[in-house]
């Protein structure tokens, strides 16, 4: 098994480098073809929040599923609240634990959730990144023949809807005819948090696999970017001058008042 790549920056400027070290050859755009996620802990995997509640997900995730959608106002959903992908969607946005694992575009934005805990800064994070238009490759046959027909690189939840199904009954009836994978899929534009975190979610095909011990079997998709503990003051600091603040991750004012809490925080006493 070839390893994934592992890589230290010394300095902002090389972190910068890395992240958007780039291109799309076949348009001749600089453009990445990477999600990015970002955590506090360098040791934190790739878990996706239900099998961190120490159960197993394949076990409990209909009764959560069933039970979110019994409970939520009937107009919650912006769109067509008769499927299954807006229901997880809307569950993984308002921290239901579901199978689900949050990724996005930006390489900054990801850096931002790094550093938002101030707390944390004594310890190093880390940036994941995988390569979702190659991992394409990896989709069962019945997935990728709508995908690169319409030349998309990741699903709608409407896509989803329609390719594996409307049901857990249908999703989990898909993964027993198809080989364990990681798919992703842009979530509905729920409110101006999913569009401002440029945000994509994916799911692994077996509800109770190890998303990180499934990309370690096919590294080529896989980055992993340390960022040592005291190189999170500056990047946090630079990420403010480019005004990528909670302000902007939380509209509103619950963002405002996580900004300034933040931003008048003494840093001699975290």
């Amino acid at each position: 098994m070839t390893d994934f790549e592992l890589f230290e920056p010394k300095n902002w400027i090389e972190l910068q480098e890395f992240l958007f070290n780039e291109k799309d050859n076949k348009i001749d755009r600089f453009r990445s073809p990477y999600a990015y996620r970002g955590v506090h802990n360098a040791e934190f995997g790739l878990e996706p929040s239900l099998q961190r509640m120490g159960r197993k997900p394949s076990k409990v995730e209909g009764t959560m599923i069933r039970n979110f959608k019994k409970y939520s106002p009937i107009n919650t959903l912006i769109d067509d609240n008769n499927n299954l992908w807006n229901w997880f969607s809307l569950g993984q946005h308002h921290g239901l634990p579901t199978r689900l694992i949050d990724w996005t575009h930006s390489p900054n934005v990801a850096l931002h959730f790094l550093t938002e805990d101030m707390d944390t800064y004594d310890m190093d994070g880390a940036i994941w990144m995988v390569n979702y238009i190659a991992l394409r490759e990896e989709l069962p046959e019945e997935l990728k023949t709508p995908i690169f027909n319409k030349d998309i690189f990741y699903f709608s939840s409407k896509e989803l809807k329609q390719t594996i199904g409307n049901s857990l009954e249908e999703l989990y009836d898909f993964s027993s005819r198809n080989a364990n994978t990681m798919i992703f899929f842009e979530p509905p534009s729920l409110d101006d948090r999913i569009i401002n975190q440029f945000a994509l979610f994916s799911f692994m095909l077996d509800p109770d696999s190890n998303p990180l011990e499934w990309l370690k079997k096919h590294p080529k998709y896989l980055k992993k970017v340390i960022i040592p503990s005291g190189l999170k003051w500056e990047i946090r600091d630079k990420l403010d001058q480019a005004n990528i603040t909670e302000r902007i991750i939380y509209p509103g004012l619950e963002g405002i008042s996580k900004w300034l809490k933040r931003w008048y925080s003494d840093k001699n006493k975290i």
